[in-house]
C-alpha cells in the first residue's frame, strides 16, 4: 500500500499557533511531536518508509525534511512538490500522476490519502480500520473514512452512509454534505448514519 499524505494548507485554521508559513501540521500541540510526525509514524504501521509521499508547496519544503530527519529518517526524498495550491483534489491527483510516471506504480495498487495534520487513538484500531478498508479497494471500492460524531459540530461537512454494511464496518455512501447549520448537525446527529468527513480517502 502507498501513502499520500496532504501536508499544504493555509495556516488559517489554530490561529494565532499556525501562520501561513507554519501552518499546523508543523506545531507541537499534544507533545514533543508535530502533527506532521505524528501521521507520518502512523503510516508507517501499514505503509513501509519508502511508500509513504508528502505531498505539499515548496515553501515548506525545509519544515517537512527537518521534521521527518527529527524521527531519524535521514535523506528524506519522497516530496512532491505542487507548482500551486488547488485543494484536495488536485494534490491527489498531482500525486497519483507522479506515481504512476516517477515511481513505476501500477493500476491495481492501492492509496491511502490522508491530512497531515490529525491525532487519531488508538492507533492499533485504526490500523485495523485501514487495512479494512485496504480490502474493499481491492474490490474496487473507492473508500472514504467517517468518524463516528460526539456532538452536532458545524465545523466539519458530513457522509450520510446507508444503513445497510457491505462488509463489517464498512457502508455505502448515500450522499456527502457540507458544513450543517447548528440544527441541521443536531438531526444528523440523532439519526446515527452521519458521520464527520475526515478527508481519509483510499482506492486503487
Amino acid at each position: 500500500m502507498k501513502t499520500i499524505i496532504l501536508a499544504g494548507g493555509s495556516g488559517t485554521r489554530l490561529f494565532p499557533l499556525s501562520r501561513e508559513n507554519y501552518p499546523k501540521q508543523f506545531i507541537k500541540i499534544v507533545d514533543e511531536e508535530s502533527l506532521l510526525q505524528k501521521t507520518f509514524k502512523r503510516c508507517k504501521n501499514f505503509s513501509e518508509k519508502k511508500d509513504i509521499f508528502v505531498v505539499s508547496g515548496d515553501k515548506y519544503l525545509f519544515h517537512i525534511k527537518n521534521q521527518i530527519e527529527e524521527l531519524g529518517e535521514k535523506d528524506f526524498k519522497n516530496l512532491i512538490l505542487e507548482p500551486v495550491g488547488r485543494n484536495t483534489a488536485p494534490a491527489i491527483a498531482l500525486a497519483v500522476k507522479y506515481l504512476l510516471e516517477k515511481e513505476s506504480a501500477q493500476e491495481n495498487d492501492i492509496l491511502f490519502v490522508t491530512p497531515s495534520d490529525h491525532i487519531i487513538y488508538p492507533q492499533d484500531r485504526f490500523t485495523e480500520y485501514v487495512k479494512k478498508a485496504e480490502q474493499a479497494a481491492k474490490e474496487g471500492y473507492i473508500v472514504t473514512f467517517g468518524i463516528r460524531p460526539s456532538k452536532p459540530e458545524t465545523g466539519y461537512g458530513y457522509i450520510e452512509a446507508d444503513e445497510k454494511e457491505i462488509a463489517e464496518d464498512i457502508f455505502k455512501v448515500k450522499k456527502f454534505h457540507e458544513k450543517p447549520d447548528f440544527k441541521t448537525a443536531q438531526e444528523y446527529l440523532l439519526k446515527g448514519n452521519f458521520f464527520w468527513n475526515s478527508g481519509m480517502f483510499m482506492f486503487s
